[in-house]
């Protein structure tokens, strides 16, 4: 059975290119690079110029703005809590209901440490209310952190101009946003349209590269005491010996995102919206999450009526295909997406939710098996619903009262 892996924003295969501009530094040079020999140095010098190829992908910053960290995860922990310690008079926080459990769990730690955290909502779509936004904003606000791409949903905020209102607002306000899911898909000038963000927080497995790689720009003049505390490196910025060919695959993954990016996420975007229409078509009653925002090129959201989404993906694992029912860092649980929960998602669907996020190695083909497999996985499960009319293919006269009570009919 050919595997249809459609599960990209929980991780990407590297990229072969990228293993093998990795292997040199897993192999012979494998010199620690603050040691002072010729070898060390020049596994040093081969650090310094990865950086430097990372930091032109995000315009004119300099190399020594990007901060090497392990994932994602730690680059945003560093971020919230690296400013809070700098800045210990102010004690608000600004961010949003869907934010990545690694940024919502670290307000709610910090919530739970005495700050005032301010967890702004989103409408149906996804959207975030700008007026809202600034109505947050107050004197002893530390900091705003809000992701530029939805994990779960794809859905886009508009990061630049959240991070401009801030700055106009109160310069003393740090502007922080996780674009684990945007780097390698949108294009992002820290130096033009994004130069009122702070701090930026990026992971190399969302873009083909390994897992353990991570990067936090933290702009020159930030106050951010470090996280991670010990050694020398990254300027003392985050101890810890170097992750020497994680940082060489990450530079060589950027390379490969960024030189064809715009006619990639066309051909990316247009399966995804062949996907969306073609199951929309297939499948009554049926939400398609974040359809009313922007959203990233590769990501669709599902969710169907009366149905379970772990029963969904079950099935389709039988099938071939990967997919999720939202973030990979809270599966496992029965409860519902926080995501589509802050949207608002019908309770009689919210359960039945599946996220398709495509990548570079996706094809025609795979959708046409994706196509061919779902509605039949979602008619199959139906069958077996006690609020469904196998026969007439739609809820039973009784079911309607729910769809009623949970919005779906209006």
């Amino acid at each position: 059975m050919r595997l249809v892996y459609v599960d990209n924003n929980a991780t990407t295969p590297i990229a072969p290119e990228v293993f093998e501009a990795m292997v040199p530094y897993l192999t012979k040079e494998f010199f620690n690079p603050s040691s002072m020999y010729e070898p060390a140095r020049r596994v040093a010098r081969a650090v310094r110029e990865a950086r430097q190829r990372i930091a032109r992908f995000f315009g004119r910053i300099a190399p020594s703005e990007i901060l090497f960290t392990s994932c994602a995860t730690e680059s945003n922990n560093t971020a919230i809590v690296g400013a809070a310690k700098a800045n210990p008079h102010r004690r608000h926080i600004v961010t949003t209901a869907v934010e990545h459990p690694a940024v919502l769990e670290v307000c709610k730690e910090m919530q739970r440490n005495g700050y005032d955290v301010t967890f702004l909502p989103v409408d149906r779509h996804g959207n975030l209310d700008i007026s809202e936004f600034i109505r947050a904003l107050r004197p002893d606000t530390l900091l705003v952190t809000i992701m530029h791409a939805n994990n779960e949903t794809g859905v886009v905020f508009p990061v630049a101009e959240l991070a401009r209102i801030t700055k106009e607002t109160d310069p003393a306000i740090l502007f922080h946003t996780d674009a684990t899911q945007s780097v390698g898909k949108l294009r992002i000038d820290l130096s033009g349209e994004y130069r009122h963000v702070d701090m930026l927080s990026f992971s190399g497995h969302k873009l083909h590269a390994p897992k353990g790689i991570g990067v936090l720009f933290v702009r020159k003049g930030t106050p951010m005491r470090p996280f991670m505390i010990g050694g020398h490196q990254e300027n003392g910025r985050r101890a810890g010996t170097e992750n020497v060919p994680y940082i060489i695959g990450l530079a060589k993954a950027m390379e490969l995102a960024y030189e064809n990016l715009e006619e990639e996420n066309r051909r990316i975007a247009q399966m995804r919206d062949r996907l969306e229409r073609e199951l929309a078509a297939r499948i009554p009653y049926l939400e398609i999450n974040g359809k009313g925002a922007p959203r990233l090129p590769n990501t669709l959201n599902l969710s169907c009526h009366f149905i379970e989404g772990e029963a969904i993906l079950i099935e389709l694992s039988e099938h071939g295909i990967c997919a999720s029912s939202g973030s990979a860092c809270t599966s496992g649980s029965l409860e519902p997406s926080h995501v589509l929960l802050a949207m608002k998602v019908p309770f009689t669907a919210v359960h039945g939710s599946v996220r398709f996020s495509l990548g570079r190695y996706n094809t025609e083909e795979d959708i046409d098996r994706i196509i061919e497999v779902f509605p039949q996985v979602v008619e199959q499960l139906r069958r077996a619903s006690p609020y469904w009319d196998a026969k007439r293919n739609a809820p039973r006269e009784e079911a309607y009262g729910l769809l009623q009570e949970a919005g779906a009919l209006t």
